[in-house]
């Protein structure tokens, strides 16, 4: 992947979707991945909108969505082994691994996988 990339953590989405413009700029003219754990958590929030799910489904379309694959199991079980991460947590890390790619995040747990390239957000 290119320095053009990002991998996109579930809680900066929402961060950005409940109106944080300070996000706004770390995303622009980036090609922007998610973890298909990212999406099916968005989209199973409790008591969602039909406004809401059509705003979380455009925003969706605007990123590549990564599906799981053995690499990404096997990166995953190493980072959970290590790092004893929640199983969703693991996987949207070992995407990240897999792509080569930084991740965008305000999981302060994050912090401790040196596996991966963290852009640590604070809100």
């Amino acid at each position: 992947m290119n320095g053009n990339s990002l991998l996109v953590d579930t809680n900066i989405i929402l961060y950005l979707l409940g109106g944080d413009k300070t996000i706004i700029p770390i995303l622009e003219n980036k090609n922007l991945f998610i973890s298909f754990i990212t999406e099916l958590e968005l989209l199973s929030f409790k008591n969602l909108s039909n406004t809401e799910i059509v705003i979380v489904k455009n925003f969706l379309s605007e990123c590549s969505i990564l599906d799981i694959n053995s690499k990404i199991k096997e990166l995953a079980i190493d980072i959970r082994k290590k790092y004893k991460l929640k199983l969703p947590d693991t996987i949207v890390l070992a995407t990240s691994q897999y792509l080569n790619i930084p991740i965008l995040s305000a999981d302060n747990q994050f912090n401790q996988v040196k596996e991966i390239d963290l852009i640590y957000y604070k809100k």
